[in-house]
């Protein structure tokens, strides 16, 4: 019974740990320090779920719980003459989130820069403009939103796409609701299949992750590519037998990108190029090729900007203003509450599992249930608790399994949070962008049919890429 209710805490309060080095590790999970480490992410964890309703940034919380909990831990084995084994499992947490953390920066400020110089807006427009039927609108936006979402996060993505859908399908309610839920499911969806689409799936592949039948490299992933289509297609099928059969008018003024739109597109996808060659080739961590990439994006910001200065002294300058592209205001329009969301829940979970969870997670879920039944569960779990703790907890556990269970539980930590609208970012920003119309209820009444989705995945996975086992 107490086993039970451990794991029932645990599941939802997935860890973090990492061995710290040869030093010697004291087991607290039975001692006050666990207990007051376990109640204080619980509480920030419970703060992070009411951000709709508090208005409290989700950042918040976690960072000052991943604070207080450190700092427990360090004095209590200061006390113990036990100095340094902390200060190293400290040191390796900060490594992994600053490698990620510079990785997302510069993927976020590439997207950025597209959306100041007008390309998701110019998509949007003409997508409007073209007078595509209820049904056709339905198809396009999830196609878009599939594969916008396996280089760009899903929430650029959902939003960028719910643009479309509320101003096409304003007057129709039933429609809007549809095409926002297939858009969730879609841009998670096509995350999963990608290492750029999703954090988790950044992580596994940032992790040099070697299964018990090889290494899971950047092309690995696109295994997944079949799996995930199926865990959109599913869902959009059965929806779109409910979609209504009417054209809404066309309109809405025409859009153009601004110079340079389409050069800055084309580096991102050379950033990426490198950021793979670095990685493969090269076999260093992917955020060198990164930042390589970003350097190269400042010196076009810094051509642009000086030949844009020239225009505007001819009279021919855009916007009128020699300032007019400022690289450093696309860094400062990264989702830094996400980024610091992160940090907390790193350093939150890291915590608690130097302090001994781990081990007792581990043989519960891999040992007891077995990885594919594990790893089905981590996807349930992710439509309630954000899947970058979860996935965290799954690869500093790095249970002994095969290249189709990493792959697997990749998948379903990604597209599990289209089971709930409070289960991915990108369905909570869809909430706020259409407030009223599409809620958490409205959801909720087609989570079955989503399930079946997520279920076709996973049959797709296991019959497809079975040799991957």
């Amino acid at each position: 019974m107490n086993r039970c209710i451990l794991l029932l805490i645990t599941l939802f309060m997935p860890v973090l740990a990492h061995a710290a080095g040869d030093g010697a590790r004291l087991d607290l999970t039975g001692q006050w320090v666990g207990m007051t480490a376990l109640l204080l992410f619980f509480i920030a964890y419970l703060a992070v779920m009411a951000e709709e309703f508090t208005h409290l940034r989700k950042s918040k919380p976690v960072m000052l719980a991943a604070g207080i909990i450190w700092g427990l831990i360090a004095w209590y084995y200061q006390g113990h003459d036990i100095p340094h084994v902390v200060e190293t499992a400290l040191r390796h947490n900060l490594e992994e989130y600053a490698e990620l953390m510079l990785f997302l920066i510069v993927a976020m400020t590439y997207i950025n820069a597209m959306d100041e110089r007008n390309v998701f807006e110019a998509l949007r427009s003409w997508l409007i403009r073209k007078g595509f039927s209820y049904r056709a609108l339905f198809w396009v936006t999830g196609v878009l939103a599939f594969f916008i979402s396996a280089v760009a996060d899903n929430l650029t993505t959902a939003l960028l796409m719910g643009a479309v859908v509320l101003a096409v399908g304003k007057d129709n309610p039933k429609f809007v609701v549809l095409a926002l839920i297939n858009l969730v499911v879609a841009a998670n969806a096509g995350g999963a299949f990608s290492p750029f689409g999703d954090i988790t799936t950044l992580m596994v592949w940032q992790k040099n992750i070697v299964a018990s039948n090889g290494p899971i490299g950047f092309w690995t992933f696109f295994h997944l590519f079949l799996p995930s289509l199926m865990n959109w297609l599913i869902p959009a099928a059965i929806m779109h037998g409910f979609l209504p059969r009417a054209k809404p008018g066309s309109g809405g003024k025409m859009v153009e990108m601004k110079r340079g739109a389409l050069v800055i597109a084309a580096l991102f996808l050379c950033t990426i190029a490198l950021a793979v060659s670095f990685h493969s080739v090269l076999e260093l961590p992917p955020v060198i090729g990164m930042l390589t990439g970003m350097a190269i994006l400042k010196f076009y910001a810094f051509f642009l900007r000086k030949s844009t200065s020239g225009r505007a002294q001819k009279g021919v300058g855009e916007i009128g203003s020699p300032a007019a592209f400022d690289i450093y205001r696309e860094v400062a329009r990264s989702e830094w509450d996400t980024l610091f969301f992160f940090y907390g829940v790193v350093m939150c979970v890291g915590g608690l599992g130097f302090i001994g969870y781990l081990g007792l997670v581990s043989q519960v879920i891999y040992g007891d249930w077995g990885a594919t039944n594990a790893n089905i569960a981590i996807g349930l779990i992710s439509a309630v608790v954000d899947n970058i703790p979860v996935m965290f907890a799954v690869l500093t556990m790095q249970p002994d399994m095969s290249i189709g269970q990493w792959l697997l539980v990749t998948m379903t930590a990604g597209v599990g949070g289209s089971l709930l609208s409070i289960g991915s970012a990108a369905g909570v920003a869809l909430m706020g962008q259409a407030r009223g119309t599409y809620t958490f209820f409205a959801h909720l009444k087609w989570t079955p049919v989503i399930a079946l989705g997520y279920a076709g995945s996973i049959a797709t996975h296991l019959i497809f890429n079975h040799a991957l086992f």
